[in-house]
């Protein structure tokens, strides 16, 4: 098993928009498990949805009434209204709990901490918008092609925090923390200008790597 939910990042420029929420989901009704709220300890309520491969793992395995460490993937469509598509779990303890050597299952009861701590988010992409003075950001983010080949429509994050204008324009990474209905950029790291349409970067620099306008995306 993989010692982390959140992948390490395997190329410079690889778009992602991914987070970590503890809380008890709680589906709209029987019929409709796929939507439903994740409820946090302070009683905040966040707009879901099940992404297909959960189901079965929910409805089978998990103790839908207590808390878990949610995997999910952020989405914004408007200020202060968090949507959350859930796509896994982090719990090892529960998802070894059939093994019988109580060694490991300490062991796997300690790995479902985490060092970044709840509420934790990754989000890499091009920093379209800032407003230093107000503390508002957008990112645009890129998917990756689906398996019939076509290309869903990158999407907006909106975001809070502090970053300089001279840095629109640029591929950032971004460690983001969960704060009821918004996500507070913690720290930035700027990464590299985007190429503009005639294959070169702000600086006037032909890009590197020829004839592709834009990085490979990633989830």
């Amino acid at each position: 098993m993989r010692d982390h939910p959140i992948p390490p990042v395997t190329e410079p420029l690889q778009y992602r928009a991914i987070g970590l929420v503890r809380a008890t989901y709680r589906p709209e009704d029987d019929d409709q498990f796929t939507r439903g709220l994740l409820v946090d300890d302070q009683g905040q309520e966040l707009e879901a949805v099940v992404l297909g491969r959960m189901l079965t793992l929910m409805r089978r395995h998990l103790a839908m009434e207590v808390p878990h460490l949610w995997v999910v993937y952020p989405r914004s469509r408007e200020a202060g209204h968090l949507h959350l598509q859930i796509a896994g779990i982090w719990e090892p303890s529960t998802l070894q709990s059939g093994d019988s050597d109580q060694e490991a299952l300490q062991d796997s009861a300690a790995a479902d901490q985490l060092p970044e701590g709840d509420d934790y988010f990754s989000i890499r992409g091009e920093l379209i918008f800032t407003k230093p003075e107000t503390g508002d950001l957008v990112v645009k983010v890129r998917q990756q092609p689906r398996a019939d080949g076509s290309r869903p429509l990158p999407f907006k994050l909106q975001l809070k925090g502090e970053i300089p204008l001279d840095v629109l324009r640029h591929f950032v990474s971004l460690q983001v923390r969960r704060q009821g209905q918004d996500l507070h950029v913690e720290s930035h790291e700027v990464i590299a200008p985007m190429p503009t349409r005639g294959g070169k970067g702000r600086g006037g620099a032909a890009r590197k790597g020829g004839g592709r306008s834009r990085p490979p995306a990633r989830a």
